[in-house]
């Protein structure tokens, strides 16, 4: 099979800034700051985990605290910080979890039970509820939705949107689930969570229907020639951006595990040109750093140029 060979590959071959040589920041979170606040805000936690306050509900995307499955960990390595801006134990009532997809790398067991009893929701694609139901989760907690179909909790509305990738979690199971995308919407805000896919026509079509969007999050950490079917280049991010109608893009799925890039940095400097020269604004929080949505001011620094 071709992707397991050039990923294994990849593993064998030395590449010396697949992984930044030392620990990469981390900001710990103050809830007051995130919690208190009247403004709707999110932080990045590495990866593809971001954690928001809307209208004052907490809203938890693809939660990873560990490191991943010891097989999937061969081709990805560790993570590049054990520290998080918050742990498990700290985190305060979540109402909402939101699940892409049951890759290894967005939906982590470990992580999901550390959190468990903590959360009022969990809201899925269809499918992936038996995973949390053999976990042992809750039926009445799980809310599994198709593309199109909606969730409402208070004021805010999460939407199933489609996204062009794959499911499966073993040999047997490819795609026995869906995957998605999330439109989050409140009467003040309008946030856009990618979770893992190709660049397809479909960027458009949840722009029109759904967009503008205040905030995207915006998966931006594959490039590779064969992932290009499942995955998008960091210049499709941005056309995709374009599409969506977006006003600010913050890049996820980068800046924890190495995959398959060959330097942990290249995707984002990539995105970050193409960016700059089609006026696409994005946000590059330090992990654990504070976004407020639709504020005029965001964090830009390129801060891991200080770690090469």
């Amino acid at each position: 099979m071709k992707i397991p060979y050039v990923l294994f590959k990849r593993f064998l071959h030395k590449y010396p800034n697949r992984r930044p040589q030392q620990s990469i920041p981390v900001k710990k979170l103050n809830l007051d700051d995130l919690l208190n606040s009247k403004q709707p805000k999110v932080v990045w936690f590495g990866h593809s985990t971001a954690f928001m306050q809307i209208g004052g509900k907490t809203i938890l995307c693809d939660p990873i605290f560990s490191n991943l499955f010891w097989f999937f960990s061969i081709f990805t390595g560790k993570r590049f910080t054990e520290q998080l801006p918050l742990v498990p134990q700290e985190f305060p009532e979540i109402d909402v979890v939101l699940l892409s997809h049951d890759h290894y790398d967005h939906m982590d067991y470990h992580s999901i039970m550390a959190i468990k009893d903590k959360v009022h929701r969990f809201c899925v694609p269809h499918g992936v509820g038996t995973w949390l139901r053999r976990w042992g989760i809750a039926n009445e907690k799980i809310t599994e939705l198709s593309y199109g179909e909606t969730l409402c909790d208070a004021e805010l509305t999460f939407t199933c949107t489609p996204n062009q990738h794959f499911s499966g979690r073993g040999l047997f199971d490819r795609n026995k689930t869906l995957w998605c995308s999330w439109v989050i919407t409140s009467k003040k805000v309008n946030v856009f969570f990618s979770g893992d896919g190709a660049y397809g026509p479909h960027f458009k079509e949840i722009g029109d229907q759904y967009g503008p969007f205040d905030l995207t999050l915006m998966e931006c950490g594959q490039a590779i020639e064969f992932s290009r079917q499942i995955h998008m280049t960091p210049e499709k991010v941005v056309r995709a951006q374009i599409d969506l109608q977006g006003q600010l893009m913050l890049p996820i799925h980068w800046g924890m595990f190495s995959q398959s890039n060959t330097e942990w940095t290249h995707q984002v400097e990539r995105l970050l040109r193409e960016a700059e020269m089609r006026t696409i604004k994005v946000a590059t929080p330090i992990i654990g750093e504070i976004v407020t949505i639709g504020a005029e001011k965001y964090p830009c620094a390129s801060w891991w140029k200080e770690l090469i």
